[in-house]
């Protein structure tokens, strides 16, 4: 049980730390993230790839829930939306809290 809390947990944290990234952007170019890299420059390209790795599971769950609202997309389609953003959380999740421990300690 305890290693399905620490999951749980894990996820949690995979997820805020997404959306913080995800609003973070939006706040200072004024448009919403998407799955889109830029290859302007190789820094440019190394940062969006960045941005889309660790920001991808609220990018994907604000795609599902606007096409459930808005296009009327069936009900499967943001279970599974949110099946695969949450096993990303979950991922993001062990890498940020492993790169916070090793900071820490």
């Amino acid at each position: 049980m305890s290693e399905l809390a620490l999951a749980v947990y894990l996820g949690c944290a995979g997820f805020v730390i997404s959306g913080i990234i995800g609003s973070f952007y939006q706040l200072v170019t004024g448009e919403p993230l998407r799955f889109a890299i830029s290859v302007e420059t190789w820094i440019k390209g190394v940062l969006s790839c960045l941005l889309c790795v660790f920001a991808g599971p609220f990018i994907i769950m604000r795609n599902a829930i606007r096409g459930r609202r808005v296009e009327q997309r069936p009900l499967g389609w943001l279970v599974a939306s949110s099946t695969i953003a949450g096993m990303w959380s979950l991922c993001s999740g062990i890498m940020v809290v492993h790169v916070a421990l090793t900071v820490v300690l």
